[in-house]
């Protein structure tokens, strides 16, 4: 897609939230109306003990999700006759692959392609060659728009009028203000249930893991690049080299997207793609994600010491064929019986449910097909199969 469609222009994240969705409920076959569904109706002790004792259900949950966030929120249409498009644009394209969390909830990174986006390049050319000072405007608005960084503040008074659900309950669990009340009453409402829900969602919590390639002795700094101390009050396009950089108002606030928030009602996190370091920083991680194996090396090297050692240990006196079958044969089970898999990933699997959404299709290819007939045009003693 990277050659066909060129550099995608957003990376999005989502988090749904299993355990505090209502809908979860209704995937697992519970027979209640969601639309006057009440707060109070919800118990989170009785979701999460559903997540952990069915996986289909938060599997089944996941890909409805995710596909809903595909149709609605980016409003993708296969056959390129929607020209309104959705929150980022006008859809041309998306990529997004499955991962399983160490406390075996499934979440979803996606690349996401607009039309009439410029390449990092062209961006580069507009700004630092041609000085496009208007442009730069348009940039920095669309920006600044799109990505916010920042827990937006109470209305006044507000919560002595009208509190919303947010306020009382959980933020993931219950829907925002209706869309019939009156303009400026929602817009007010509006505000104070995305004070809650960024509140809760975005604001970032340090943990062992935000220090884990830091080395020893050095300061530690957050992997993810969130700290207090990390605030940028504008976003600044430097008209010399075309570097941008966003806006960060709050440094422990991950970004977001209001109405991608407002929508899925969970943790996410939107990054726009600016440069072509950034591009081929992700086309690696998708690459590897694709060809990575789920067995970490350091256990598979201890599962196949393991396996060999057993080998040796027996009193073998087939032939030499056999004893290499047999050896193959304790290595993979080795290595598959050290293998961790959470619930839901292994439900997805079963279901038949995608390990990854995509706008195109693949075709796969033969490698050895081309690799054999180039030996029979020009053979070659490094290639030859013949022994």
């Amino acid at each position: 897609m990277f050659i066909t469609e060129g550099i995608p222009s957003f990376f999005v994240t989502i988090n749904p939230a299993d355990i505090y969705n209502p809908v979860l409920n209704v995937v697992a076959g519970a027979d209640i109306d969601v639309d006057n569904l009440c707060p109070h109706d919800i118990s989170y002790d009785r979701q999460t003990r559903l997540v952990a004792n069915n996986p289909v259900v938060p599997a089944k949950f996941f890909n409805l999700w995710v596909k809903k966030f595909i149709s609605e929120v980016l409003a993708y249409d296969p056959e390129h006759k929607d020209l309104e498009g959705g929150i980022l644009g006008v859809c041309k394209g998306y990529y997004g692959c499955v991962e399983c969390q160490g406390r075996g909830t499934l979440h979803q990174h996606m690349l996401v392609w607009v039309h009439g986006a410029l390449s990092p390049n062209k961006m580069k050319e507009r700004i630092s060659k041609l000085k496009d000072e208007n442009f730069c405007e348009k940039l920095k608005a669309f920006l600044d728009d799109t990505i916010s960084t920042h827990v937006p503040p109470l209305p006044e008074q507000f919560e002595q009028d009208t509190p919303v659900p947010s306020s009382k309950h959980h933020p993931c669990a219950v829907r925002g203000p209706s869309l019939d009340l009156p303009t400026e009453e929602y817009e007010r409402a509006r505000q104070a249930d995305l004070h809650y829900l960024v509140e809760k969602c975005q604001t970032h919590e340090h943990k062992k893991t935000c220090w884990k390639h830091c080395k020893a002795g050095q300061a530690k700094s957050c992997r993810f690049g969130l700290d207090p101390s990390n605030i940028t009050p504008e976003t600044i396009i430097d008209m010399e080299t075309g570097e941008i950089t966003l806006q960060h108002l709050e440094g422990m606030i991950n970004n977001y997207c209001e109405v991608i928030m407002e929508s899925v009602r969970c943790n996410v996190d939107i990054k726009p793609v600016l440069s072509g370091a950034v591009a081929k920083a992700l086309s690696f991680y998708f690459t590897d994600y694709i060809t990575k194996s789920p067995l970490k090396a350091h256990v598979a090297y201890a599962a196949l010491e393991t396996a060999v050692k057993k080998m040796g240990e027996l009193d073998l006196k087939a032939d030499d064929k056999m004893v290499l079958k047999r050896l193959l044969q304790k290595c993979a089970n080795a290595m598959i019986s050290q293998q961790e898999l959470a619930g839901p990933e292994v439900a997805s699997h079963l279901l038949g449910l995608e390990d990854h959404f995509t706008s195109h299709t693949f075709n796969n290819l033969y490698w050895t097909s081309f690799e054999h007939a180039i030996e029979k045009q020009d053979p070659s003693p490094e290639c030859s199969t013949k022994s």
